[in-house]
């Protein structure tokens, strides 16, 4: 416990003194700039460990991280140090790894995920990216990638593409792969799509024609890339659980700090039994969910994290987060409606999270399917 309290207090601190300092800047830009990747790395907030017992220090992290209060900037680094380069330290070459995976961690080289398409959404059965084999060992790649986060910024892209034209409709997964595609390669370019909330995220649509990547780029081998995006997907839904359990910790501070100091009627908001009884069930729901995730991410650290749990992980830590938002945006009045202000950002952003790393809908899905009517998770 002592030594997860140092490593709390360590990152805190790290957060305070790159992210609190820059964060208007970085909304406003709607993206981290160069010299902020920079400053991530060099206070040690980039080369997270993605698995096995270390990854308690990125549990850590990422709750800390969706505590800021800037969604935005915890959707660009978790992204660039835990979900884009997670398929690179897992699946990726020795090759690989010092090409990309080293300086990412370094904060030299940005990472960037094109997974989805804006017509397939989740299902990435129908997937339309294709990779054509060159005659030469590699590949010429073409397609369309939405919501990809850091996508202006970004050094290179994780891509799944098609790269077999005989598998069957329906079946994409079958016959994909995942592509390291450098930013700067002739036929790639980059549209912003700005969104509601998650300014920072740097949201962009990736378009690739004709694109031409070389064989060594390809992650691991082509037959294998559904276990890789099942446990890449596991993965991303524990971590986004974290980073919202953390969102919605700093809603909960943000109204309670706001109606403890705001007067009516000559007594603080706080004194009125309908606030306090809000926020006590959120703080009740908070601690029962932060609970279930932490422990899931020490079981993840043990290599034995499974759907049904990262997928609870996922549904209930957003939809605390945005329950959080709503409550702080009411209790706000008026002055939360503004655009520039604090219960607004928290609003916007919050709504993204139940979508992001797949849609609660699919979560409720995959929990009913994966877990039987009358039994309990294995993390209980």
């Amino acid at each position: 416990m002592a030594e997860q309290r140092r490593i709390r207090e360590r990152l805190v601190a790290a957060l305070e003194a790159v992210v609190l300092p820059n964060a208007d800047d970085w909304e406003a830009r709607r993206h981290i700039p160069p010299d902020g990747w920079r400053l991530l790395a060099e206070h040690g907030l980039l080369g997270v460990p993605h698995s096995g017992p270390g990854f308690q220090e990125t549990a850590v992290l990422m709750e800390e991280l969706g505590r800021t209060g800037y969604a935005g900037i915890r959707a660009a680094v978790a992204v660039h140090a835990c979900m884009a380069t997670f398929y690179l330290a897992r699946f990726g070459s020795p090759q690989q790894h010092e090409r990309f995976l080293a300086p990412a961690r370094r904060g030299e080289q940005i990472a960037a995920l094109a997974l989805s398409e804006s017509d397939a959404g989740t299902d990435l059965n129908n997937l339309a990216t294709r990779a054509d084999p060159d005659g030469h060992g590699g590949y010429r790649v073409s397609g369309r990638k939405s919501y990809v986060a850091n996508g202006s910024q970004a050094g290179f892209y994780i891509c799944l593409a098609r790269t077999r034209t005989t598998a069957k409709p329906g079946r994409a997964l079958g016959g994909s792969g995942l592509l390291i595609i450098d930013a700067d390669t002739p036929g790639l370019t980059v549209t912003p799509q700005p969104m509601l909330g998650w300014r920072a995220a740097d949201m962009c649509e990736i378009t690739l024609a004709d694109v031409r990547v070389s064989g060594d780029r390809l992650i691991g081998k082509a037959g294998h890339t559904l276990s890789y995006l099942m446990a890449a997907l596991d993965f991303e839904r524990l971590v986004a659980g974290l980073l919202a359990i953390g969102g919605a910790a700093h809603a909960i501070a943000a109204t309670r700090s706001f109606t403890r100091h705001r007067h009516l009627g000559g007594a603080p908001l706080a004194a009125n039994q309908t606030v306090r009884h809000a926020l006590a069930d959120l703080v009740a729901e908070l601690e029962v969910v932060r609970c279930y995730a932490r422990r899931a991410a020490i079981r993840y650290g043990q290599g034995r994290l499974e759907t049904d749990v990262a997928s609870i992980v996922k549904l209930r830590a957003t939809e605390l987060a945005v329950s959080a938002s709503r409550v702080c945006m009411q209790y706000h009045g008026a002055a939360g409606y503004s655009d520039d202000s604090v219960a607004a950002r928290i609003y916007r952003d919050a709504a993204a999270a139940t979508i992001a790393a797949g849609p609660n809908e699919l979560m409720r899905d995959i929990i009913f399917e994966t877990t039987e009517e009358a039994s309990c998770t294995s993390s209980c």
